[in-house]
């Protein structure tokens, strides 16, 4: 019962942090473009709780899953003078990137914390090999940092593992800092283990401190910011491409369950989680997919550049049928979670 309640908080303070952070992104910069916001609303589904100000809804809805800043000509005709499609395109434009940003903001600020509660920071520097590593026999030396696999830049230790696992032929060409010189180490080996039927990479070295300052931190932080930002594109790239199995696809089934594990492992793994999860929307909400922000963005740069708007009645109906999209594949995900947890 513990468990459960400790899962339900945890996920409705997640859930409900990044999408408050998303919303007051489109509401403040749609108030600041003078745009008349007739809702803004937490969660979906039946309304807890409304109040109006100044010609605003306010509301709290049932459903932590979701939310919406509902703005005077959105997604009808109108020719009000608050009417978002009055609103020059260039104003237009930041109102629909701001929910994103905002959410890639929250995720550099929540990474700030991440770090802090570290006892140092962890570089991408060797300090010592483990007996018989491959990765020594392969060329890395003790004092070597690491700055890119495969051609890929490292940000943060965790880009290393990270490239290792993606990397299917067991070797990885490493680029290293040796003396002040930028060296390539072609068909480096690393080592993996095997457990319960699944591979597992196993790090044969380990590496030096950075003390930890002010500045280091937040360099750190924002190092892990563009670190979780590229994982969630190559995920979604791999996901595509199909390098990823797509039954590995999760809903919010699947992320209440990691919020469940991260919360039970202590605060510094839910804040970590916290912070993909919010990178990961600011991210997933730019693709130009109709009906997220970066289909419409598409949109409104194609506007920009013609210097007339596309019919809006075209617009709503590739949105609606984006949203249709999303609904299936969300659907899909959910079934997927449900399996899992299935015995």
């Amino acid at each position: 019962m513990a468990s459960w309640l400790l899962t339900a908080l945890a996920s409705i303070f997640v859930f409900g942090l990044v999408i408050f952070v998303h919303e007051l992104g489109h509401f403040l910069t749609a108030k600041f473009s003078g745009i008349t916001v007739q809702e803004f609303a937490i969660g979906m589904g039946p309304t807890l709780v409304r109040f109006e100000r100044n010609g605003t809804i306010y509301a709290l809805r049932l459903l932590p899953i979701g939310g919406f800043v509902s703005m005077e000509g959105e997604d009808e005709e109108s020719e009000d003078e608050g009417s978002f499609t009055k609103a020059p395109v260039g104003n237009r434009i930041l109102v629909t990137v701001a929910g994103a940003c905002m959410n890639l903001i929250l995720g550099f600020f929540v990474l700030i914390a991440v770090v802090s509660m570290e006892s140092s920071i962890v570089s991408r520097t060797v300090a010592e090999f483990y007996p018989d590593a491959s990765t020594q026999q392969s060329g890395l030396q003790v004092g070597d940092t690491i700055i890119a696999v495969n051609g890929r830049r490292c940000f943060v230790a965790n880009d290393v593992s990270y490239e290792f696992a993606r990397t299917q032929e067991g070797t990885a060409d490493l680029t290293v800092l040796r003396d002040g010189e930028k060296i390539t180490l072609e068909d480096v080996v690393f080592d993996t283990a095997e457990q319960d039927g699944q591979q597992y990479l196993v790090i044969d070295f380990k590496v030096y401190p950075i003390e930890k300052t002010v500045l280091n931190v937040l360099k750190e932080a924002g190092n892990w910011t563009l670190s979780l930002a590229r994982m969630v594109i190559l995920s979604f790239t791999d996901l595509v491409t199909g390098r990823i199995a797509v039954n590995n696809l999760s809903g919010p089934v699947g992320i209440v369950s990691a919020i469940g594990q991260a919360s039970s492992l202590g605060l510094q793994p839910l804040l970590l989680l916290l912070a993909l999860i919010t990178i990961n929307l600011g991210i997933f909400n730019l693709i130009p997919i109709p009906a997220l922000d970066g289909g419409r963005l598409v949109f409104l740069i194609l506007e920009a550049i013609r210097k007339k708007p596309i019919q809006q009645k075209y617009e709503i109906a590739v949105n609606a049928a984006g949203f249709v999209l999303l609904i299936g594949l969300m659907v899909f995900a959910t079934f997927n979670d449900i399996t899992k947890l299935l015995p």
